[in-house]
């Protein structure tokens, strides 16, 4: 005969696991804070060792240096840079992922009317709550 375990002990045990990993994480991104600002100190120190010297790579025994120029895109006005991309028929401007909140609102509208290429998969889940 297999032994029960109650659903009150399985939710403590569920808890006291989820309150380590949180803990775990913490400490992992305070750590992981301090490392990556030293990175950050000494891609400015290089940063600036290359424009000093006018060099976009540089060698070492320990590896190359490359200064590339990296370029961000945003908007801060999504109506008009939607009317922008249906006007000048562009979807490519956008990355290629779902709204999981608003294709959920238009199946569960419309359950007949599903996109082509769109797969679901669906699975069932616990919340748990502290008392």
């Amino acid at each position: 005969m297999t032994e029960t375990i109650s659903v009150d002990r399985l939710v403590a045990a569920y808890i006291k696991m989820r309150d380590k990993r949180a803990e775990l994480l913490r400490e992992y991104e305070a750590e992981d804070a301090e490392v990556k600002a030293q990175m950050e100190a000494v891609e400015s120190s290089l940063l600036d060792l290359c424009k000093q010297i006018g060099a976009d790579t540089l060698g070492s025994k320990h590896g190359k240096v490359m200064r590339t120029v990296k370029t961000r895109y945003w908007t801060s006005d999504w109506d008009s840079m939607h009317k922008f991309i249906l006007e000048n028929k562009m979807p490519e401007l956008l990355e290629r992922r779902i709204s999981q909140t608003t294709m959920k609102q238009l199946l569960d509208e419309n359950p007949d009317l599903m996109p082509p290429g769109v797969n679901i998969d669906s699975k069932y889940a616990v919340t748990i709550r502290r008392a």
